[in-house]
């Protein structure tokens, strides 16, 4: 494969990280052109500085100065400001678009790499979440490619190269996140470092909440729905605690192609950059005869209900996708802050979906707008939460 020039949004995450990792294994096969942080402006400069970035962008403009300084000497361009990203990720000099983004803010500039036809490696769930439709529209008409990163989707991705079959159904696998077997009277009173203990990866803690209310099924539902065209109802979730099958596609001939490793977020990232080709990676093998087995169980929806309510919202349609991803926001930050219990979070997000202005064919416009709304009725909802 020829050199790739990539652009990674979110850089200091969880996901940018192990992106530059995959890169720093292999320099003669990616080199970095653009890296852009928040507030991280340590970890920022020494990524850019290892990585010998083209460009930077320090989201946070009041630290502008602080990276400005630091990478002077290294002729390194420094940039502040999110609406910098757009114009940077369509520059001729980039053939790839990491989009490690959390959250809606990742929306803006994977819009702007769309319309420039640059392939995009997705991590950014979100994007397909609150747009999907235009997401896809656009991605078609510019004809550029969306790969994914999530390991649940690049698992379905994986399992479909080369098929020619008809697929019958989807299958999500989810590790459960640390609150497996507990009722929904247990999650109660479950704290903030509970919540963050995440038994099998290692995420941000925005990623980790969700994982734990298993919002991030959800979310991956409504995103499986637009990567691959499946209907919601052909889209099944299974809780697999092991998290060895990353997911699993189940073809019209009742055969299921099925994806499987040792948990390594490497392993989807590196296959987004290299695809579509399959190059070394220095992470554990399965070992079979040790594994001894494989356990598979429904969710229970009485204790995560976020589940229901991503089947709900994706068979809705319009505008509530965005309206619940922004509840979810809000109500997350809010559980992080200390602000709420564990169980209001789902009660935020059914309190705004049945509040919110819908939308049946939303343009851009309208999910600014729906995402504002929701995060405005999310915030005067919790104040009326006793905790």
């Amino acid at each position: 494969m020829t050199k790739r020039r990539l652009a990674i949004l979110g850089s200091t995450g969880s996901i940018g990280t192990q992106t530059l990792d995959v890169v720093s294994r292999h320099p003669d096969l990616f080199e970095i052109e653009l890296l852009t942080a928040y507030s991280n402006t340590t970890l920022l400069i020494e990524q850019a500085i290892k990585f010998n970035a083209n460009s930077v962008v320090i989201c946070d403009e009041l630290r502008y100065k602080e990276v400005k300084e630091a990478l002077d000497k290294h002729d390194i361009k420094v940039f502040a400001g999110a609406s910098s990203i757009d114009d940077i990720v369509c520059g001729s000099n980039i053939d790839l678009v990491v989009t490690a983004m959390v959250g809606f803010s990742g929306l803006k500039p994977t819009i702007s790499a769309i319309k420039a036809g640059k392939a995009i490696a997705l991590s950014n769930k979100e994007t397909l979440v609150v747009a999907g439709q235009i997401i896809t529209e656009l991605a078609r008409k510019s004809g550029s490619p969306i790969i994914p990163v999530d390991s649940e989707h690049s698992a379905i991705f994986q399992c479909l190269q080369g098929e020619r079959a008809d697929v019958e159904k989807l299958i999500l696998t989810a590790s459960g996140g640390p609150f497996i077997g507990k009722s929904r009277r247990e999650l109660e009173s479950v704290g903030i470092s509970e919540a963050l203990n995440h038994p099998r990866w290692q995420m941000g803690p925005k990623v980790t909440i969700d994982s734990a209310s298993m919002m991030n099924k959800g979310l991956e539902l409504i995103e499986a729905h637009w990567l691959f065209g499946a209907h919601p109802d052909n889209i099944e979730i299974v809780v697999h605690p092991q998290s060895i099958i990353h997911s699993m596609v189940q073809f019209t001939d009742g055969s299921v192609s099925a994806q499987m490793s040792i948990p390594d977020m490497r392993l989807p990232i590196q296959y987004a950059l290299s695809y579509p080709y399959r190059i070394e990676l220095n992470t554990n093998r399965i070992d079979f005869a040790k594994l001894a087995r494989l356990d598979f169980f429904a969710p229970d929806p009485e204790s995560f209900p976020a589940i229901g309510i991503a089947y709900e919202s994706i068979k809705k349609g319009g505008n509530t996708p965005c309206a619940m991803n922004a509840a979810n926001e809000i109500a997350v930050a809010s559980f992080l802050n200390g602000e709420i219990s564990f169980t209001s979070i789902t009660e935020i997000i059914n309190e705004v979906l049945s509040k919110f202005s819908f939308i049946k064919a939303p343009t851009l416009d309208d999910i600014y707008e729906t995402d504002k709304q929701a995060r405005e009725l999310a915030l005067e909802f919790k104040t009326k939460i006793r905790f």
